[in-house]
C-alpha cells in the first residue's frame, strides 16, 4: 500500500468549563477540579436540579476575549477563543502564503440566540430582535470565525452529533494528505441551549448528580459546552515552523452501526469498527495503544457498548483509559476535538488524565479507568473515541512525531 504523507499537530486551543485556555485546563486536571455545577448563564426551569458544565464566563466576558460583539451567538464566541489560541500556539505567523482551511463542527449553531427571540415574538409579532435569528444555522458559526481568522481557501461545517469535531479533524487531515491544503484549523464548538438540555432530559439520560463514566452505578451524562481546535499541518509546513509538532495524527476512521437513532449497539459494533479502522490506517496493533481517551459519557448504554468493543479489540492487560467528560461534561459537537486536544497533549507531555468519581467497575466488563493524574508516562500512541447519535462512530489515533 502506498504510504501516506504525515499530518502533524502543530497547535492546540481549548476553552471549557475547566479553563479558558489549555494551561488552565491542565491545571484543573492535575488538581481534580471538575467544571460541573449548577447553571449560572443558561436560563432553564431545570436550573436547580440538573447540573451542567458551563464555561464560567458571561457572553460579555467571552466577547471581550474573542473580539466579537456580545450579540453573536455563544457558540461562535467560544469557537473564536479556542481557534485563535490554536493558531497562536502553532506559531505559523503570517499564514497568507499557505493554503489554509477552517473545518469546524457544531450541533446547535446560533440556537442560543434564537431561543431568546421567540418569547417576545410569540407574545407580540412586532417584538423580538431579528439579529438573534441571523446566525441560527450551524454553518454561520463557522463562517463568522473563518472570516475573522482570514481563512479563504477552504471552509466546511461538520454536524454529525457527538462525533462531529472528530470527523472535522480527520476530514482536515485528508485534505492535507491529498495536497489540497497546507494546514487546517480543525475542531468544533457548542454552547448549552434549552433545546439541547430539554431533549436529553426527555431521553432520560441526564445525571442529577455529577456523572460517573464507566462506573457500575452510573446514571447518565452531564451536558457541557466549549470549543477546541487542532492546527494540523503538512510535513512541508512542519519543517518551516520554529517549534516541533506535538504529535502526528496517525490513524482515524468512521463507522456506523445503524442500530438506533439515539442508542449504541449493545455489542459495540460501531465502536469496534471505528477503533479497528483507525488502528488499521495507522498500521498499529491494539497492543501499541498506551492510553484511551474514552467517549465515556456516563450513560448505561454508551459505556457498556464502548466497554464491550474495547474488551473485544484489546486484551488484558488493557491500555490505561479514562473519560475526561468527568471534568468537562459532554460538550457534544465540541467533545471530539476537546478530547483530541487532551490526547495530543497526553502524547507530548506523557500525561494520563483521571476519571473522576469512579468507584465500582462494571460487573460484566473487566475495565478499570485511571483515577489519578499521572505524569511522565511513556506514551507512543493514544486513541481518542467519539461516538454520536445515529450510530456515527469515530476514532482518532495520535502518535509521537
Amino acid at each position: 500500500m502506498r504510504s501516506r504523507p504525515p499530518v502533524y499537530v502543530a497547535g492546540v486551543g481549548v476553552v471549557s468549563a475547566i479553563g479558558k485556555n489549555l494551561p488552565e485546563c491542565l491545571h484543573s486536571f492535575e488538581n481534580g477540579m471538575a467544571g460541573i455545577a449548577s447553571m449560572r448563564f443558561l436560563k432553564s426551569v431545570h436550573h436547580a436540579d440538573i447540573p451542567v458544565a458551563e464555561v464560567p464566563m458571561s457572553n460579555q466576558e467571552l466577547a471581550s476575549i474573542s473580539g466579537f460583539s456580545p450579540n453573536i451567538s455563544r457558540t461562535a464566541l467560544l469557537s473564536m477563543i479556542a481557534a485563535r489560541e490554536a493558531v497562536e500556539n502553532a506559531g505559523i505567523g503570517n499564514f497568507q502564503s499557505w493554503r489554509a482551511g477552517f473545518i469546524s463542527a457544531n450541533t446547535v449553531g446560533g440556537m442560543d440566540k434564537t431561543e431568546n427571540f421567540f418569547p417576545d415574538f410569540l407574545s407580540d409579532r412586532r417584538k423580538g430582535k431579528l439579529r438573534d435569528l441571523i446566525h441560527h444555522e450551524c454553518g454561520s458559526t463557522t463562517e463568522l470565525v473563518a472570516d475573522r481568522l482570514g481563512i479563504r481557501e477552504h471552509i466546511s461545517t461538520i454536524s454529525t452529533a457527538c462525533s462531529s469535531s472528530a470527523n472535522a479533524i480527520f476530514f482536515a487531515a485528508r485534505l492535507i494528505e491529498h495536497g489540497i491544503l497546507d494546514f487546517a484549523i480543525a475542531g468544533g464548538t457548542d454552547s448549552l441551549t434549552r433545546f439541547t438540555l430539554n431533549g436529553f432530559n426527555t431521553l432520560m439520560i441526564l445525571d442529577r448528580q455529577h456523572c460517573k463514566p464507566f462506573d457500575e452505578n452510573r446514571k447518565g451524562l452531564n451536558l457541557g459546552e466549549g470549543a477546541a481546535y487542532l492546527v494540523l499541518v503538512s510535513e512541508r509546513l512542519a519543517n518551516h515552523l520554529k517549534k516541533r509538532p506535538y504529535c502526528r495524527l496517525s490513524g482515524f476512521a468512521n463507522a456506523n452501526d445503524a442500530y438506533h437513532q439515539t442508542a449504541s449497539s449493545p455489542g459495540g459494533t460501531g465502536s469496534l469498527l471505528a477503533m479497528k479502522g483507525a488502528l488499521d490506517r495507522a498500521g498499529l496493533k491494539a497492543s501499541d495503544i498506551g492510553y484511551i481517551n474514552l467517549h465515556g459519557t456516563g450513560t448505561q448504554n454508551n459505556d457498556h457498548a464502548e466497554g464491550t468493543a474495547i474488551r473485544i479489540l484489546f486484551q488484558d492487560p488493557y491500555p490505561k483509559m479514562s473519560s475526561t467528560k468527568s471534568f468537562t461534561g459532554h460538550t457534544l459537537g465540541a467533545s471530539g476535538a476537546m478530547e483530541a486536544v487532551f490526547s495530543a497533549i497526553a502524547i507530548d507531555r506523557g500525561i494520563i488524565y483521571p476519571n473522576l468519581r469512579f468507584s465500582e467497575p462494571m460487573v460484566d466488563l473487566p475495565l478499570v479507568p485511571e483515577t489519578v493524574f499521572q505524569k511522565n508516562q511513556n506514551l507512543n500512541h493514544v486513541l481518542s473515541n467519539s461516538f454520536g447519535f445515529g450510530g456515527n462512530c469515530s476514532s482518532l489515533i495520535f502518535s509521537k512525531a
